[in-house]
């Protein structure tokens, strides 16, 4: 097992641990510069998948919010749907598949910032 590195969910948070270590400089707090820069990337990375995927900006958030707080994201029943937007049934847009793609993202983005903070 020699040579495989940190899983993918290592490799998101090491990323965010080392861009906050490049801006600090003599910081008297450095726990609450933390926080408060995880919390802006969070809000960042949430807000440009809320945008990529045009999903309704509260419904995310909450819906991230109380994944996080659950320590799970749940991704079946009508969650998801409810925080994409309205796409024709008719117009062969393959909803499916851009479910997926949403739900994808949004299990990277829980993965990143689950228990960072």
């Amino acid at each position: 097992m020699e040579g495989r590195g940190p899983s993918p969910e290592l490799r998101s948070k090491k990323a965010l641990i080392e861009s906050f270590i490049a801006g600090i400089n003599d910081v008297e707090d450095v726990f609450l510069e933390w926080r408060d820069f995880v919390m802006r990337q969070k809000e960042q990375e949430l807000a440009a998948i809320i945008t990529e995927e045009r999903l309704k900006p509260e419904e995310t958030r909450q819906f991230i919010e109380t994944a996080l707080q659950a320590g799970e994201i749940k991704t079946t029943g009508t969650d998801i749907d409810r925080l994409m937007p309205p796409v024709s049934r008719f117009g062969g847009g393959n909803r499916a598949a851009k479910k997926q793609g949403i739900i994808d993202k949004l299990k990277t983005f829980f993965d990143k910032f689950f228990g960072i903070i």
